[in-house]
């Protein structure tokens, strides 16, 4: 089966390039599989990593990324072309974006399969901040959702997103899928050590937009005078549209011990991470789809604390996740909860067990056959109806689970 992924892929650091590199990595194992990654191109790129077939053909915010993936797409002739989405993929900025979420359909239209993995849905999106025109956006997005259910098949990762696509846009063929977890089966780690000396609090993520830190400093600094013991471990890059906002960040409380600030860490040192931290908070005032942190933290049985938000517990609902939930933006809410976790060593080893078989339930391994599995079954079905010579333009299956 030949198989073109479309994905941000580092040494890219654009919306998912991780979560695509590590759909990449299980693809590629596949001896049945020839992966093709489609990925955006960038300046700083010395080198690719070794393994894989890349081929950088989109540019963020271009408007001719449809027909640069089309014309790289013709060339290859895949069976499967799969697209790693959220809205921002192929730009920030209104036109680039809408017409890069038109790709799929010009690619559907051209004779391929196609399908997509939404990370998100615009109803969920808080577009308060930011955004001239948050109307005339919504409206946008649910045209471009629209267009994007016209291709072979989509995935959303969250039961109110396949709830939402059914009941407002009557979609067909949307499956739920699991987010996945990155690493292969992984071992219970050693949490002996935590609180031991100290209590680390963990922040990781692209800060900046949605995910900011202030409510979370001032909890902790909050926290600090009441529990002596912690450390706030602050790791992770600025979101794209934020530059420089995590170096202002650290800039103004470098000079605290009680904080740390990591940056960027590369793969092979997310494990160090985590293994060693009491606890990972998600301090978002909105969310754009399951968090993928949330998921590492599960990899590595950490319990969670998060804004009390309905993607969050929409997450927790479905995979199992055991997390304790504060008021979003309110710092006083989140510095009573973290202190009541840190304060019941049961409670954490509870959640620590509970999140870590939810990470054995979903590795990206399983994941990623659920897909190639449900592509084998469609391309089959197409193979079926062309030999009895009826037109097979839709390529519906009922609608599974992944």
């Amino acid at each position: 089966m030949k198989i073109c992924l479309v994905t941000a892929f580092p040494p890219s650091k654009e919306r998912l390039n991780e979560y695509g590199f590590h759909l990449a990595e299980q693809l590629r194992r596949k001896d049945y599989v020839s992966l093709t990654v489609l990925a955006d191109q960038t300046p700083e790129i010395s080198g690719e990593l070794p393994g894989f077939d890349i081929v950088r053909c989109w540019k963020f915010n271009s408007i001719t990324t449809p027909w640069d993936l089309l014309k790289t797409i013709l060339q290859i002739k895949p069976d499967v072309v799969w697209f790693n989405l959220v809205f921002s993929s192929f730009g920030d900025k209104p036109v680039p974006a809408f017409l890069g979420l038109c790709s799929a359909l010009l690619l559907r239209l051209a004779g391929f399969y196609t399908h997509i993995t939404l990370h998100h849905i615009i109803e969920t999106l808080d577009l308060s901040r930011g955004t001239r025109f948050p109307g005339l956006y919504r409206f946008c997005g649910a045209v471009a959702t629209r267009l994007l259910l016209c291709c072979n098949s989509i995935s959303v990762l969250l039961p109110s997103y396949r709830k939402v696509l059914l009941e407002n846009y009557r979609g067909r063929n949307i499956h739920l899928s699991k987010h996945g977890v990155f690493a292969p089966p992984p071992e219970f780690p050693d949490i002996s050590k935590r609180g031991h000396p100290e209590h680390r609090i963990l922040a990781f993520g692209k800060w900046g937009t949605y995910k900011r830190l202030e409510v979370l400093i001032e909890a902790f600094t909050r926290l600090a005078q009441r529990l002596p013991n912690i450390k706030l471990v602050i790791a992770g890059s600025n979101h794209p549209a934020t530059p420089g906002y995590i170096e202002c960040v650290r800039d103004r409380w470098k000079d605290n011990p009680c904080m740390e600030f990591h940056g960027y860490l590369p793969e092979d040192k997310i494990a160090d991470l985590f293994i060693d931290c009491s606890v990972l908070v998600l301090p978002y005032s909105s969310a754009g789809g399951p968090s993928g942190v949330a998921h590492q933290a599960c990899e590595f049985a950490v319990p969670i604390v998060a804004s009390d938000l309905p993607d969050f517990r929409d997450m927790a609902d479905a995979a199992q996740i055991a997390i304790e939930f504060f008021e979003s933006e309110n710092p006083g809410s989140l510095a009573e909860t973290l202190e009541r976790l840190l304060t019941d060593p049961a409670r954490r080893i509870e959640m620590a067990e509970q999140n870590f078989a939810v990470a054995l339930r979903m590795t990206m391994q399983e994941v990623v056959s659920s897909y190639v599995y449900s592509f084998s079954r469609a391309l089959a079905l197409s193979r079926t109806l062309s030999r009895r010579g009826k037109r097979s333009s839709k390529f519906w299956l009922e609608p599974t689970r992944i």
